[in-house]
């Protein structure tokens, strides 16, 4: 290569990595740009790498094909199949996850692809603007038969989203992925297609009535109000700011800014983007209302309404306080998709409020949560976390089942260096314990990290090049005991009088050779299941610790194409069968962990347990491949014979029910459905935690035969499932006579089974000796599911 081609390369090279770094400063200008800071070898590391090739699997014209199909394209790759109605959304995550991992790696084929796919998606906006004049001007989305929603939208009839999966959740992944490709790597077309877009999303609404809107963003949208937001610090256009707040639903902004808690039940990834895009807004508009939601949603759901490892919901929603043991009832716990974008609400938070207790709860996250929903070895993606006893996860292939939590999880593995450190005028802030090197250019200086936390109890940090002048700001965890943090500059001893959770200041002229060491003793404590406090969690520091117990039927490990396969669905094993803790102090039973000699983080129960087995604790995030422990049920020695007492109380009640039954049929099972005469129409049967249910559909009915021995004085038990989807609505009526019309909607929202009596006049049964009991639904609604049916005496 001759001198002058040299210099060439040389300059494009330093001209476009100063292009991404000025436009990751001028976004986010506390972060450091993600080619500044080096991981080093590591736990984060390996994740981050092993992504890499995850994401070099995935074929990007397959990813692409929605948005060529939508905008007339010819075809060049058949749509993935899975989440077919959301299709695109995976597109936009990937285009982010190209982007950070070019930036922080440099990997050139993650760049081609990052390119190819912006010249893709820039021919499909040109194409949309000429096929669709009236409405597509600046579109890029893949959603099937956008012709047939945009339009409406546009016309003021905002009731046809409901018709769609999502749609504006859907387009803000291309949003965020058009940003991040400019963010991290500045590409120029990326940002102009990215501000296109932001126009076509004011011009669809500018119409629209503010009543009309808020009726609009009922329906999930993402973080579409961020991403406006960033479309006016992008370009510095007013027009931007006002459709990010055009674009906020007032339903939670609100009573949030106002420190009211009405999450109970509400979906928890739909509400959390909305509140990232609040805090933008409280960042870039300096608007008090919007910040006082954002601080407050962070608080409620960090503080009430998370697990030990950061995660938060079940069934995908934030449950009321009396539904809270449903994290140990059911499979599908707290979802990835949801701590993604609680780590991004931190950053922002933590950009305006740079307070420690953020930098502790993204610890916790991203070593528990986060760290752990990628496969160590295949690098699958998780989507639910199960909490409940002796039960386990399931993970992703490339190419197949493309969730939600596979379009964040592409990112979330591309990032790890992304909090490590930041920055504000003269301070630099130390906020995660991770092997890594700093470049910090504007300082003229490199800063290397050496550490295997949480492996051993301390980290160093080395100038290794330069000199200057600022103030290094050590994290003081909160889970270090008060006085216990050490710090020593250079052999000498740091006066430390802080309080943990908090940031030690050390400021001095920094040169090369300065070298810090830190030591932070981590010891063992619990933490209660949120609402439910007899189950507890085992911390060593921030980490979660976990027990394998066992690998039988991990059905659905590696996940298939199912629509459903995100959700193992392997046995559920009993929940009283999982061993009890029993002692008398439990909350320092954390200090009668064994420490196992060799392994560090690893230890044995030196604890009284009923149903006994021989256990190990580990981190959480090196199980998998298994069933294991997170929470596990803790009882005093009183506490555990109430607990037993209670068990042969139930078996006293199951007893005394089959006294008074007078006749019973189990819906859905062959023989029983045969015996009582069944009848029924659009009606179907299945299995929930095996037991057999039947339901019907849309006008819908099922009915059976069941004999009174000619008794009066009965009424009807049915047992439902009180967690249902959709709308359940229906009529229950004997010899066609209606006795109720019941209304199941959401009606319970936990996750146990409910057992309803319904008293029957005697005029209904008087001088009979059997009655057809009818379930019928109403139009456009569900009857059931029914799980079990009694006809039983009343109680005397």
């Amino acid at each position: 290569m001759n001198k002058l081609v040299y210099l060439i390369l040389f300059t494009f090279l330093v001209f476009e990595g100063s292009l991404y770094s000025e436009a990751q400063n001028k976004l986010y200008p506390n972060e450091f740009p993600l080619s500044d800071v080096k991981l080093l070898e590591g736990p984060f590391k390996h994740a981050r790498d092993l992504n890499i090739e995850v994401l070099l699997k995935y074929d990007v014209d397959r990813l692409l094909a929605p948005y060529r199909k939508e905008a007339g394209l010819p075809e060049k790759a058949k749509s993935y199949p899975n989440w077919e109605g959301l299709d695109g959304h995976v597109g936009g995550h990937y285009l982010s996850a190209l982007a950070m991992n070019y930036a922080a790696t440099g990997n050139a084929e993650c760049k081609r692809r990052m390119d190819y796919m912006i010249s893709e998606l820039k021919a499909c906006q040109e194409a949309n603007a000429q096929k669709y004049p009236d409405w597509g001007v600046g579109y890029v989305g893949g959603i099937p038969n956008s012709a047939g929603l945009w339009p409406k939208i546009k016309s003021g009839e905002v009731g046809v989203i409901w018709k769609y999966w999502a749609p504006y959740y859907n387009i803000h992944k291309m949003f965020a992925g058009l940003r991040d490709a400019w963010l991290y790597t500045g590409n120029a077309d990326a940002k102009q297609i990215f501000l296109n877009f932001c126009d076509w999303a004011i011009t669809i609404t500018q119409d629209l009535s503010d009543k009309q809107m808020e009726d609009m963003l009922a329906n999930e949208h993402g973080g579409m109000n961020e991403v406006l937001a960033d479309a006016y610090q992008i370009s510095g256009d007013e027009k931007y700011l006002a459709a990010a707040k055009r674009y906020s639903h007032k339903m939670f902004l609100d009573p949030l800014s106002q420190g009211i808690d009405m999450l109970d039940n509400k979906h928890a990834n739909t509400q959390i983007p909305k509140f990232i895009g609040f805090e933008r807004i409280a960042e870039l508009g300096h608007d008090a209302k919007y910040d006082k939601a954002g601080s407050f949603f962070w608080e409620t759901v960090t503080t009430n309404r998370s697990l030990a490892f950061g995660g938060n919901s079940r069934r995908e929603h934030f449950p009321a306080k009396e539904s809270c043991i449903d994290f140990v009832n059911v499979n599908d716990g707290p979802e990835s998709c949801n701590s993604y974008n609680m780590l991004k609400l931190t950053e922002d938070l933590f950009r305006a409020h740079p307070a420690a207790k953020y930098a502790d709860y993204y610890e916790r996250t991203l070593f528990n949560h986060i760290l752990s929903t990628q496969h160590p070895e295949h690098g699958g993606y998780v989507y639910f976390t199960p909490a409940r006893p002796r039960h386990y996860r399931v993970y992703s292939a490339p190419n197949e089942a493309m969730w939600c939590c596979v379009g964040s999880g592409m990112e979330n593995h591309g990032k790890y260096n992304q909090f490590i450190y930041t920055h504000s005028k003269d301070s630099l802030f130390l906020n995660l314990f991770i092997a890594s090197e700093l470049n910090w250019k504007e300082n003229g200086v490199k800063i290397r990290q050496e550490t295997s936390f949480p492996y051993e109890e301390q980290t160093k940090l080395t100038i290794t090049e330069g000199a200057a002048s600022f103030k290094l700001l050590v994290r003081y965890p909160a889970w270090v005991g008060k006085g216990a943090l050490k710090i020593v500059v250079n052999g000498k001893d740091v006066d430390c009088s802080e309080l943990p959770s908090s940031y030690v200041c050390i400021n001095r002229k920094w040169k090369k050779g300065d070298v810090v060491q830190l030591t932070f003793p981590m010891h063992n404590t619990i933490e209660h299941l949120p609402n439910v406090p007899e189950y507890i969690a085992f911390m060593h520091g921030p980490i979660l610790l976990g027990a394998k117990t066992g690998t039988e039927d991990l059905k659905g490990l590696i996940a298939d194409d199912g629509r459903w396969g995100q959700s193992s669905s392997g046995e559920f094993l009993p929940v009283d069968k999982a061993p009890i803790l029993i002692d008398d102090d439990i909350q320092n039973i954390g200090n009668k962990l064994i420490p196992v000699k060799d392994k560090p983080l690893n230890f044995t129960l030196n604890v009284k347990m009923a149903n006994p087995t021989e256990l190990t604790l580990e981190p959480f995030s090196k199980i998998h491949d298994a069933r294991y422990m997170m929470y596990w049920l803790a009882l005093s020695n009183s506490g555990y014979k109430a607990y037993t007492d209670s068990l042969v109380n139930i078996e006293n009640e199951k007893l005394a029910l089959e006294k008074r039954t007078v006749d019973q049929v189990a819906p859905g099972e062959q023989q029983p459905e045969v015996d009582h005469a069944m009848l029924l129409e659009k009606s179907n049967k299945g299995n929930n935690l095996n037991e057999f249910f039947r339901e019907a559909r849309d006008g819908g009915y099922f009915s059976y035969d069941l004999a009174t021995k000619s008794e009066t004085n009965l009424s009807l038990m049915v047992r439902y499932w009180g967690a249902e989807w959709g709308t359940r609505k229906f009529d229950i009526s004997i010899d066609d006579e209606k006795l109720v019309n019941e209304d199941n909607t959401g009606k319970w929202n936990l996750s146990m089974f409910k057992d309803v009596v319904y008293p029957i006049p005697d005029a209904m049964v008087t001088g009979k000796n059997h009655v057809r009991v009818k379930f019928q639904a109403l139009p456009e609604s569900t009857a059931g599911a029914v799980y079990y049916i009694r006809l039983i005496r009343k109680n005397s």
